[in-house]
């Protein structure tokens, strides 16, 4: 059995083996009322570390008291900027701190599950997408509070993990928060409001957009002047946002924002997709040394009731940046491509958003501890499940060529995630999609 497929009761055994790694003793996992929430991060680079500064900045009487990342050097780093965090103003008058020994700050595969049982009350998952589904459900078999980021799924079996963990916190009473933190924004917030009372009228189409330039890539030779072997796992983890079974293409780490946006809109999932996609300034070689993804998409979703929504998303060097929202409805539309404005059809401003926005990367967390100290836990968890299948279905129609339904995207066989992970492992990856040619699975 893989990690992928581990159950709780597995994870039980786990954590009964891993209990004496709790060196932070916990009342209770709920963090009711005033008692301190106890910040677990795993995944420790930028947006872990971020994710960290932002915690800490959301709320009294919070600390940071375990990490892990698959990496030591990265491990290292965000322990080192974290640290600094104990003498930042505003850290210190919300009471907050950070408490991280090096017994707390775990390397490996099982990093994860050493944050878990670390005596954590609150957990930050921020590595690779495609290790959430496992991690989603580890956490929250522990009894943890959780903030993912996103997505939180790269293919159909990943979203139903994502769904059978979704009902469990329910069950549990567990919060549970998203980084598609525009849904935690004061400017959105107040445009949804007047989308969903009808202000504009009913929706009758949507865009969403993610056209930027290139993103990073890493090369074996970088790994190696970290000191770390660079195996084929040990490679792929870290130039992760090229392969597939870790990353699920840009479209799904990436453009993921935006299509939450129009599923919030429209209050509903979509039903079906058609697009197209290609490769055409990534590097250069096989697929094991240069990643597989995709560099451009554009996707037509159907929502019931006959409303579509275009989705383009491009990394490519040199192309003009567009990454913004529009919400047609009946009487005018809503847009965030020039500011937060809806205008009628006659182009005339009839509403936009003149107050101060808030920092949405840490109202999610605001958000979610207060819910927490409430007693009434939020629990995002479904709705970026969706969004981020929604994100699968515009990777599959694209690379396959065929057009997609909801229904086939989430009961799809197509497991990306690898068997038996080992450090030493041999890990092919599949070639670059064709469409007409790749299958539908």
């Amino acid at each position: 059995m893989s990690k992928q497929e581990s159950t709780r009761r597995d994870f039980l055994k786990t954590a009964a083996v891993s209990g004496a790694l709790a060196s932070v003793a916990i009342p209770a996992v709920h963090a009711a009322g005033d008692e301190v929430i106890k910040v677990g991060i795993i995944g420790c680079g930028g947006r872990g570390t971020g994710a960290g500064d932002n915690v800490l900045h959301a709320a009294p009487n919070v600390q940071v008291v375990a990490i892990g990342d698959v990496f030591k050097f990265r491990t290292d780093s965000c322990r080192n900027t974290l640290l600094k965090l104990n003498q930042n103003d505003q850290v210190k008058k919300l009471g907050n701190k950070v408490d991280l020994p090096e017994e707390r700050c775990f390397t490996g595969l099982d990093c994860y599950e050493k944050v878990i049982n670390a005596g954590v009350n609150y957990v930050i998952l921020a590595g690779p997408p495609g290790f959430r589904p496992q991690q989603l459900q580890a956490a929250i078999a522990a009894g943890k509070n959780v903030f993912t980021e996103k997505p939180v799924s790269v293919d159909g079996p990943g979203t139903r993990r994502v769904l059978d963990a979704y009902e469990e916190a329910q069950k549990k009473k567990l919060g549970v928060a998203a980084g598609t933190q525009r849904r935690h924004q004061t400017s959105y917030l107040e445009a949804m409001k007047r989308i969903h009372d009808g202000t504009f009228g009913e929706v009758t189409a949507m865009r969403a957009y993610w056209n930027g330039n290139g993103i990073w890539f890493r090369t074996r030779d970088d790994l190696a002047k970290k000191g770390e072997k660079s195996t084929d796992l040990a490679y792929q983890l870290h130039n992760w946002y090229h392969f597939v079974w870790t990353c699920g293409d840009h479209i799904a780490e990436q453009h993921v924002h935006n299509l939450d946006v129009c599923n919030w809109a429209i209050g509903k999932h979509p039903i079906k997709a058609v697009g197209m996609g290609s490769r055409l300034s990534r590097p250069v070689g096989a697929p094991g040394e240069v990643g597989h993804i995709f560099d451009n998409f554009a996707v037509d979703f159907e929502y019931e009731g006959g409303v579509h929504m275009l989705s383009m998303c491009r990394q490519i060097p040199g192309t003009e940046a567009n990454v913004s929202e529009a919400v047609a409805c009946a009487k005018g539309q809503w847009s965030t491509a020039k500011g937060n404005v809806t205008r009628d059809y006659k182009g005339t401003p009839i509403w936009s958003f003149t107050g101060r926005d808030n920092s949405p990367y840490v109202q999610e967390h605001t958000d979610l501890i207060e819910s927490i100290r409430k007693g009434a836990p939020i629990n995002e968890l479904k709705n970026v499940a969706e969004s981020s299948l929604t994100a699968v279905m515009g990777r599959l129609t694209s690379y396959t060529g065929k057009a997609v339904s909801w229904d086939q995207a989430l009961n799809s066989k197509e497991d990306t995630f690898p068997k038996q992970l080992s450090w030493d492992m041999q890990l092919s990856i599949p070639p670059v999609a064709v469409p007409g040619k790749t299958p539908l699975v």
